[in-house]
């Protein structure tokens, strides 16, 4: 992953908190579900980021 792809799923985070708070303010199950799922996406993205980070850190010090 790239950092654009760090921005992307930053954005899609952000993204996520927003349409939870939409969510919750208008009383609407579905957009919070909606935005808890881009939330937990968004975290599986930086997740995979981080593996990969230091895999290569691994490799590159052996």
């Amino acid at each position: 992953m790239s950092t654009e792809d760090r921005v992307q799923a930053t954005a899609k985070n952000i993204e996520g908190k927003v349409q939870e708070t939409v969510g919750e303010v208008t009383g609407d199950p579905q957009q919070q579900a909606e935005g808890r799922a881009k939330q937990v996406e968004a975290s599986v993205e930086h997740t995979q980021e981080n593996i990969k980070e230091n895999v290569k850190e691994q490799i590159d010090r052996a």
